[in-house]
Order: C-alpha cells, then structure tokens, then sequence
C-alpha cells in the first residue's frame, strides 16, 4: 500500500492509535454467565464440540414471507381490515340460500381486489428476496483444511471459519480481526451501512494474533473465543481470546460488523463470530414504528358510520319484511296469494314472521354491503405510491451539487404533508450548511478576523442603520486604517474565509505575543483527530476529518503557516515557521494520549512530547472550559469573553483554547491511573475514564477562542417566512448558546423586525449563587419557582403585544426548558409556546429534542413534523408525525429513521405546500367520493326493496352489482387521487395561505364528509324515485307494453353510472387527457358490458340477457330519462358549488377567480395590441 493510501483514513476512537492494545492477562467477568455463553472454535468449525452448538449458518432473509406461509400470512394481513373482513363473511354466507345474489359474482371482485394488494405484496416481498439472494451468494476466501485459501458463497460460512476480505469488500458476518496488511493488525472500515457515518473507523487487532499473516501461520493457529450472546448493541463486544492457556480480553476495537467496508487496507484475516442472523446488523433489522395519517384514523370512523347505516337499513327492511309477512296471514286469510305463503321455506313464513325477518335482516347485510367500498384500501394504496413517485421525480427538489433528489421512503404519510401545524428544526447542517469556515479569532485577548457574516449582515438590516452597516464591513489595522473585509474568488480555500493582514503570511512574529499565537495554531494544528492524504502527484494535503469543525481549524493553521502533513501511531509531524531563525522547519510531536470530545465533557485533549516538553493542548466549549483555568492563565479571560460574546451574537461556533505543561512526576502517576481505567472491563469504564481525563485536564492557561461560521442553506429565509405566511409554526431546537441561536434566528427570518422577544433563561445571579453553594433542592426549588415567573410574565406579555397587533417569538435555553417540561409547568409553558409566532429552545439535548416534540404532538392533537441531519435528531424524527430527514455531511442516520428525505432545507417549502397541499386535497377528495358513490348506489337498492315490500330482492343483475366498484367507477377516483390540482405549484408557492385548507383540516372535516354523505342520499333518491316515475307507468315499447323489473334496473342502473362519473367531472379542478379518457371510457364500458354480456346464453347473463340489446338501447325514453334523471341528479350540487364560489368561496376558489381574471386580462391585452 501506498503511503498516500495509508494516509488516507478517518477515525472515530483516536486513542486507540496505542494505548487500544491489551497485554494484560486479564478476563471479563461477565463471561460464562447469562448472556455470556458463545463459544466460538477458531480455524476448527468441524470440531465435535461447534457442531454439538449448532449455531445459525450465514444464510439471511429480510423478506416478510417464505414460500409455506405466504398465502396465509397475506390473507391474515388483509383481514386484518374490518371492511374486508366483512366482505369475506358476506363471500362465505353468499354460498347460502340467505344470498340476495349469486355468490360467485361477490366473490370473483374480492378476489380481485385482495389479490390485488396481495400481488403487490409479493412484487415487493420478490425484490427483497432477490437482494438477499445476492447477499448470500456473494463470495469470499476462507480457509481450509489443506493449509490454503478458497472462494465460497456467502451463506456457506460457519462460525470459527477464518477468511480473508480484501479492500473495499463488505466483511460477510461478524469478525474477529487477527491480523491485517499492516504489521500492527490495524485496519480501516466503513460502517455507513450501519450507523450511516460516512467518516472511516480504526480496528485493531491483538498483539498476540497480529503476526498471523500467511497460510504457513494460520496452520498452526487454534484459540477459542467465549463472548456475549446475539445481540443488537453494534458499540459493544464482551469477549476473551483463550491461546495457550493464556486470556486476552476482547473489545469493540477488534470486531468487525457484517456489511461495513474494508477501506484503505489490502486485507484482513478474520474468525468467524456472529453468523446470519446472529449478526449484529441483522438484530438490528427490526421495522420502524408503523405511522398513520390523520386521515386514515378518520377513515376508519367513517367505515364504522357506514357499518352502523348498514345495520340501521337491514333492520328496519327487516322490521317491515316482518309487518308484511305477517299480514299475509290475516283472519288466516292469505293477503298475497300470489307468493304461495301455503308452500314457502322458512325465509318467508307468515307462521314464523319473527324468524323469516331475521333471516331478512341477514340477508339485508350482504344485499346493502356495497354501502362499505370494497376497493377503497387498494386504490388509495395506489395512489399514495404514485405520489411518491411524483415527489421522487420531482426536479425543482434536486440538489444537483450533491447528486440527490428527494424521496418518499413511505406512502403512508402523503396527505399528512398537507397539514402540518408545527415544525420542530435543528439548526446545524439543517438551517446552516454544517460547512464550517474559520472567520475569526481571540488570541491573547486580542480579536484577529476581518469579516461580515450572514447573521451581522441581518442584525444591520434589523437596526435599519446604514452607519452599523458600514461599521461592520470595515475593520481598523494595527495602524488604524480602516481595511474593506472580504475575499477574492482567486484565493479562497474551502474552510477558511480568514483576512487579516496582521497575522497572515507570517506576520504574527511581529504581534505583541508571538509565543502565545504560535501555541494558539499548534494546538488548531495537533489537537484533533483528522487525518491527511498527501497526493503524491501534486503534493496537495486533503485532510478526511470527523467533523468540520476540526477540519476547518486544520486548514486555519496550515494557512496561518502550522501544516499538519504526517500522522502516525505515535506522533504528529508539522511544517512550522520558526520565527526565531525565520525559516520553516518540520517539528515532529510525539504522541502520547488522545482524550477524545464527548458531549459530556464538551472538549478534547491530546498529550504530547515535544522538546522534552510534555504538553496537554485542549479545546472545548467555554461553559467547561473557564472553570479549568489556573489562577495564572486567566491573564487574558477578560477581553476573551467579550470577544466571545460579540461572536456568538454574529452566529458563530466558538472553542476555546487552552494548554499546560506537565511534570514527569504527575504525568507517570495520572497514565497509570488512565490505562487501568482503559483496561477495565466493567459497566463504568467510559465514567472511569473521564474521570481519569478530568484530573489531568485542570490548571490550564488561556491562549484564547476560535470562532466559525456555518453558514445558512441557500433558500433557507424565504422559506421560513413562506411557512410562516401559511400559519405553520417553525420551533427550531438546537444546542446553541442563546445569544448565537437568537442571532441565527434573525438572520433566518424566523425572528422578524418588530416581533416581541420572550426570553425564559436561568441564567441570573440568584440562581448563579446557588449553583456555586451545590444545594440541589434548594436550585431545583429557586429554579422552578423562576420559570413560572417567567412563563407567566411571558403570557403577560404575549397579551399585551396581540392588543398592539405584534408577534411574539419564545426563547430558551435548556436548563430552562428541562423545568418547563416538568408536569407542574408542561401546560403553562406550551400554551405560552403555540400562542408565539416562533419558538427557539437553544442549548437543548436530543432527549429535550423528543420531549418537547412530544408535548406538542399529545396535547395539542395537531400534525407535528421533524426535520435533521444527524444522528442526534433521530429520536425527535421518530417522535413527530411525520420526520424528515435531511441527506447533508451528517451521515445518514437521520435519512434512515425518516420518513421523507430531502437535501436541503428550502425544499420543504414545495414538499409541504405544493405536494402537501394537492396530497391532502388528492386523498379527501377521493376518500369522500367513493363514500358519495357507493351511498348513491347502494341506497337505491333500500329504496327499490322499499318499493317491493322489502322482499329482498336486488334491483340490479348480480354481475352489474359486482363490477360497479372495480370496472365502471374506480378508474376516475385514482386519476382524481393522482392528478388532480385545485391551483398550480407556482400558485400553490406564490399563496401559502392555501394551505391553510389542510391544517384546519376544511375538505376532510365532518361537516364536509356528512355533507358529500347527504349528497350520495339526495342522488340515490333522485334517481330511484325519478327513474320509476319516468318508467313505471309510461308505455316503454312500440307495441304498449311497460316497462319491466330487467329494464328499470338496467335505466336505474345507467343514472347511476353517468351520474357518478360526472360528479367526479364537476368535481376535478384540473383536467388531463388521462382524466377524460378514465371517466368517459368508464362510462363507455358500461354500454360495452351490456351489449357483450346480455348477448350471452341466458343461464349467464340471467336478467339482463338482451335487454340493453333488444329493450333499451332502441327506446327513446331510455335515453331522454337517462339524461333528465343525471341532469337533476348534478343540479343541486352544481347549485351549492355556484352559490359558495360567489357567495362564500374557499381558498383556492379566490385564487382561481383571480388567475381566471389575470389570463382574460392577458388575453385582451393582447388582442388590443394585435388590432392597432
């Protein structure tokens, strides 16, 4: 491997470079128990004993079923639904005299219907299966009996097999690392398939099998690994390694995850530990939490309604069969001869009137079952993924610099896009680009950096002063020139937007401490954990880093003359300016410890030996870091808080920097102390550690702070103030300091000139006092009483500002908010929050993240929406109703755990009111038109039962009946659900207050269902009743004759079929040619069915053998009262619609008008001009 390559890694654990490495016989204690009982023979899988184990093989399947249990699975998933599992029990009885039908025409479109849905599930259950085949089948080297290597599949591997990967290969289960192409065992993986971090992670293998390099070794090589059991923690590995009668401890550092990457490393042996399912990723394979709409949970009611109707009808037909039935036997008198009441079964007994109703009632519920649409749940399954194939095809949401398009990773959610009520946003790499530049800089109480930032830029406009405006883009030299910041294209370097004249090119050796800024920049350049990538051909260092951070103080250094070029186990190697010869020199710093950042610790340090100087460089947040300076190195503390808080108003990420020297002495007996708590095996290992860490990092001396700018996304305020103008409430929770979060916040527009600041903190003199006297009751006691003074102050406020017609915007920081969300005050607090136009709690842990997403959701009921770009958002994507993730530098943990991905944040704007609005709209629609046509259809079956003395009898040909929800009506309802659009997306961006239809939820609110309810009615007895008058009585036939029961229903049956059809074509806003032809060629088939089905044999099509061919279709009143009964049918909505667009129009029907109005506008003008 080349030395570029070997350069060229990523690491997450730094300190292991050394002290990682384990030579104390020591074992875990936990081995042997419960939990702890796997026992893995290397290089010996055949051993009696593996095979008396009988561990899982390395086969894996994702699918949902396997070959035996698909059909009853599937099934079992299908009736899980109370409709369809009606319809099953309507399909089973329909075998039975009790059957208004034959069965065979309710079975054959449930068929349909659920082995639609079924086929579907097969298709995506397929796929799987094919990429688990690919899995398995894939091929590695592994180890054999005759001391050489051979490719085999996948799923062949056994546990204590050895194998080789090679770079860039995924490892096929869970490894042991014994040694690699490094002579010290390491390697490099690439975990992004399981935690989706993109930066590279260092493993290390054992001394004791680091030598084990070649087949001649692995001969000889037999050990027996005893670790935990499965499990799905992918941090942690308990385990010993048994070789010649010794014990080596195992731990994380040697494991290597099935389907990370070998990177930057020729190869790997490795044993088998964890095969299969077994695998750490694969215990982790579990579905996420199941979510469903607002819509949807409303749409189940609905069905009950109907459920309820449909009892409420078969009992009152029921309750009336029996009044008739029994007078057919009055003064034991036969009333209706005519029906044999003397000769019948028990369906029809005036003897037994109570038991023939019963029967009736039963049979009442198959006949009125086309009340509940069979084929709702699929043909919204349908639409909701050809939306989001829509939104995945959508180019305006494209981010072309990083290759990626938006995705819907569920269907389930669509509509729900349209009603979002509040937005909970981070802030880093969400808002801000998470591209971090170093702008400026406090060094020996001195501020170095000339440079406007974003948020400077928004703090001027919010003063309205031109002067601040100047002030803040020139700076003043050393000489008192005033000096235009700014930077030429030419020069810039990515990370570094640095300009100041006074320390650049070597100019810092005529500062008035050159001692103090070469520490500065030698702790930017040492302190960290990037690594560089020398190109051999042109020289160029590329440094891979963690986060941007540190690569961006990297950078600062190389160019302020502090290159970092070589990284090694043990040392650090510089390119520096020694500005005592005044030249450059390399200085090479041996490397000792790496105390790595956590985010309890908020800092990091590395010791180092350099100039037999033993040197602790650190940074760290300034909450942490103050507290740890000696008496004699807060010389300059003073002007650095200043500098730091005239910096964190400018929006900008501050460190601060700090060193010490250490003695021998000290440092020998705190190593000591440090590698035993490393070494140690048991639960408080990392507590032991930074407690360790703790003791060294004191006494420090202030060198000074950085200052970087992440800069907001592009898009980002204009999107913020379109969301709010759609009354969308944007909470952004981050863990900013207040000042900067607030700062940020203007810049964003999320703060807005003019609107009123409520600001709940805990950072007063009370509460300072009794932080430093450690009584924790009496804090805790102080502190809430504080916040209930400041919450209700705050709604005091709030008050007063809505008299004046102002907006209010809350901040706070996270003490703060751990108090506000306390039972006590949790009520308080939120309804101060919903009642302010924006919300920022700064400070916030991803836990406070969660909970205040979950207070939202739970009590205010609304539709709550998540949106990050990092691991530690995960839990707030997951508890809001909708998350979405956002695939920036992070990673891709928060993509993996959302439900909709996106690349930047402006593109929420056109997911929520553009493909939110026409989704809720779609959907709403949809689900009230299907409600509409299957009440106007099946009630006119009630009304014609009605009408023949609720004999039962259906008014319809039982295949007519069978195919009205899947042939001749349902093709319209999904063009509606997929194409439809009230306003276009440029109109739908330039008016966000149309969204407003959705989050007051107007087209699915039960006013509005009731009312497409009552219209089903009123079209089922306009055409029942409409249609008897218009044919009963009037001679049908040239030769007199009336009108048949075939022919009514056959008339009665095309009303409903036109009337329906062009309801939905009242309905549509906007009209494709897929539209039309789905409509008119619904209609079409209708007649097409007719003429094909009565021309078959009698004992096929039954009733409606040549009836439409021979009765109807040549008789004018046929015709005449088709198109009278569809006119009056339409007439009374097309009358509300008229009246509500004049009168009291929605929305959309304002937007409409002036669109209409602006186009004949247009239109005019344009033939003015084409007349002159």
């Amino acid at each position: 491997m080349t030395r570029g390559q070997r350069r060229k890694l990523h690491l997450s654990k730094l300190y292991s470079f050394w002290c990682i490495r384990l030579h104390r016989e020591e074992r875990h204690p936990q081995i042997g128990q419960r939990g702890y009982s796997r026992i893995v023979y290397c290089n010996d899988p055949d051993n009696p004993e593996a095979a008396r184990l009988n561990y899982k093989g390395n086969h894996v399947s994702t699918t949902k079923y396997t070959l035996a249990n698909f059909v009853p699975k599937s099934l079992f998933e299908q009736f899980r639904r109370v409709a369809n599992m009606y319809f099953l029990v309507v399909a089973c009885v329909s075998f039975s005299p009790l059957a208004p039908f034959t069965a065979l025409s309710f079975v054959v479109p449930l068929v349909l219907v659920i082995g639609g849905t079924i086929a579907k599930e097969a298709v995506e259950d397929f796929q799987r299966r094919e990429q688990d085949m690919e899995a398995n089948n894939r091929e590695v080297e592994v180890y054999g009996g005759n001391g050489t290597f051979h490719r085999t599949r996948w799923k062949n591997l056994r546990v204590g097999n050895v194998v080789k990967v090679y770079k860039d290969e995924y490892f096929p289960a869970d490894l042991l690392l014994l040694s690699s192409s490094y002579e010290d065992g390491m390697c490099y993986v690439d975990t992004m398939n399981l935690d989706g971090e993109t930066n590279l992670k260092l493993r290390q293998s054992l001394d004791v099998t680091s030598s084990l390099r070649d087949e001649r070794c692995l001969q000889v090589f037999t050990a027996v690994i005893k670790c935990e059991d499965p499990n799905d923690n992918i941090y942690s590995f308990i385990g010993d390694l048994y070789d010649n009668c010794k014990v080596y401890p195992l731990s994380p550092h040697q494991i290597l995850l099935r389907d990370s990457k070998l990177k930057n490393t020729d190869y790997i042996y490795g044993v088998v530990i964890f095969t299969g399912h077994d695998a750490k990723v694969m215990q982790n394979a579990t579905h996420p939490r199941s979510k469903r709409s607002k819509i949807e949970k409303r749409m189940d009611k609905i069905i009950c309604i109907l459920f309820s109707s449909l009892i409420l009808i078969s009992f009152i037909g029921s309750f009336f069969f029996g009044i008739e039935t029994r007078r057919d036997l009055a003064d034991k008198k036969y009333t209706r001869w005519y029906l044999r009441p003397d000769d019948t079964t028990v369906f029809y007994d005036p003897t037994r009137a109570s038991l023939s109703a019963f029967f009736h009632f039963l049979t009442g519920l198959m006949l009125y079952g086309y009340l509940i649409p069979i084929s709702l749940y699929v043909s919204i399954e349908i639409v909701k993924v050809l939306q989001s194939v829509f939104i995945n095809k959508d180019l305006h949401m494209y981010y072309k610099a990083t290759d990626k398009p938006a995705r819907a990773r569920t269907s389930n959610l669509n509509e729900e896009l349209g009603q979002v009520h509040t937005i909970f946003s981070d802030k880093t790499g969400t808002l801000t680009c998470n591209s971090m530049e170093f702008v400026k800089c406090s060094i020996a109480g001195i501020a170095y950096g000339q440079g406007e930032t974003e948020v400077e830029r928004a703090l001027a406009r919010r003063d309205w002063s031109s002067e601040a405006n100047e002030i803040s883009i020139e700076m003043i030299d050393s000489n008192g020139n005033a000096i235009h910041s700014g930077n030429s294209i030419e020069d810039s370097v990515k990370g570094f937007n640095f300009r100041d004249e006074r320390i650049m090119n070597g100019r810092w050796v005529y500062e008035p401490y050159p001692d103090l800024i070469r520490k500065f920049f030698e702790v930017l350049a040492i302190c960290h954990t990037v690594m560089p990538d020398v190109k051999r051909d042109t020289g160029n260092i590329h440094y891979e880093a963690e986060s941007q951070d540190e690569a961006a103080f990297v950078i600062a250094a190389r160019e302020l003359g502090f290159e970092f070029f070589e990284r090694r186990q043990t040392s650090i190697s510089l390119h520096e300016l020694d500005y005592e010869r005044g030249e450059k020199i390399v200085r090479k710093y041996e490397l000792l410890h790496v105390l790595e950042f956590g985010s309890s610790r908020k800092r990091m340090s590395v010791i180092v030996r350099s100039e037999g100087n033993l040197l602790l460089l650190c940074k760290g947040a300034d909450s942490v870091m103050f507290e740890r300076l000696s008496k004699d190195g807060r010389l300059f503390e003073c002007e650095t808080r200043n500098h730091i808080n005239r910096y964190s108003q400018a929006g900008l990420r501050i460190l601060v920097i700090a060193y010490r020297k250490l003695e021998e002495e000290e440092y020998t007996i705190w190593e000591e102390e440090f590698l035993k708590a490393k070494a140690s095996f048991f639960a408080d290992r990392d507590a032991l550690l930074d407690t360790a860490a703790d003791k060294i990092e004191r006494e420090l001396i202030l060198l000074g702070a950085t200052a970087v700018e992440d800069k907001l996304q592009e898009g980002v305020p204009k999107c913020i103030e379109s969301l709010a103008q759609a009354q969308i409430r944007v909470w952004v929770l981050t863990g900013d300091k207040l000042e900067t979060a607030v700062n940020i916040g203007y810049a964003c527009r999320l703060l807005r000139q003019g609107m009123k600041e409520i600001v709940i903190t805990l950072d007063s003199p009370d509460i300072e006092a009794l932080e430093k006297q450690g009584d924790k009751e009496a804090l805790a006691k102080a502190s809430l009483e504080s916040i209930s003074k400041q919450i209700a102050k705050g709604k005091s406020q709030l008050i007063s500002a809505k008299e004046g017609a102002m907006e209010c915007g809350l901040v706070i920081d996270g003490k703060s908010l751990n108090f506000a969300l306390t039972k006590d005050l949790e009520d308080m607090f939120l309804d101060l929050a919903i009642n302010c136009a924006s919300v920022i709690c700064c400070r916030s842990s991803p836990k406070q993240k969660a909970l205040v997403t979950r207070l939202v959701k739970l009590k205010l009921g609304k539709t709550t929406l998540s949106v990050g770009d990092g691991a530690n958002d995960v839990s707030m994507l997951q508890e809001a109703d909708i998350g979405v993730g956002i695939s920036g530098v992070e990673g891709m943990q928060a993509v993996m755990a959302s439900d909709f991905a996106i690349a930047q944040f402006r593109f929420l704007e056109r997911l929520l009111l553009v493909h939110g609005h026409w989704c809720y709209r779609r959907i709403a629609m949809m689900i009230c038109y299907f409600f509409y046509k299957n009440i106007a259809f099946g009630l006119t079956l009630f009304w014609f039962e009605a009408y023949a003395s609720f004999s039962g009898q259906p008014a319809y040909n039982d295949w007519d009946m069978a195919f009205y929800n899947v042939f001749f009506t349902s093709l319209p309802v999904i063009a509606l659900g997929v194409f439809d659009q009230d306003v276009s997306a440029s109109l739908c961006l330039e008016h966000p207050g149309l969204y407003r239809e959705g989050t007051q939820n107007i087209l699915f609110s039960w006013c509005r269902i009731l009312g497409w309810m009552a219209n089903g009615v009123g079209s089922s007895i306009i055409i029942f009743f409409c249609t008897t008058n218009a044919m009963v009585e009037q001679a049908f036939r040239r030769d007199g004759r009336v009108s048949d029961f075939q022919v009514l229903g056959v008339t009665m049956y095309t009303c409903v079929v036109w009337a329906v059809n062009c309801q939905m074509a009242l309905s549509i806003n906007y009209f494709t040619w897929i539209q039309h032809f789905f409509i008119w060629s619904s209609v079409a088939f209708w007649y097409i069915f007719q003429l094909i089905y009565g021309y078959l044999s009698p004992t096929i099509s039954t009733t409606a053998y040549m009836v439409f061919l021979e009765a109807t279709s040549s008789s004018l009143l046929y015709w005449l009262s088709t198109l009278l009964v569809v006119v009056s049918t339409l007439l009374p909505y097309f009358s509300y619609r008229a009246f509500q667009t004049q009168l009291q129009p929605m929305p959309h029907d304002l937007i409409q008008s002036k669109q209409r109005e602006c186009s004949e506008t247009k239109t005019s003008g344009e033939s003015s001009i084409g007349t002159k």
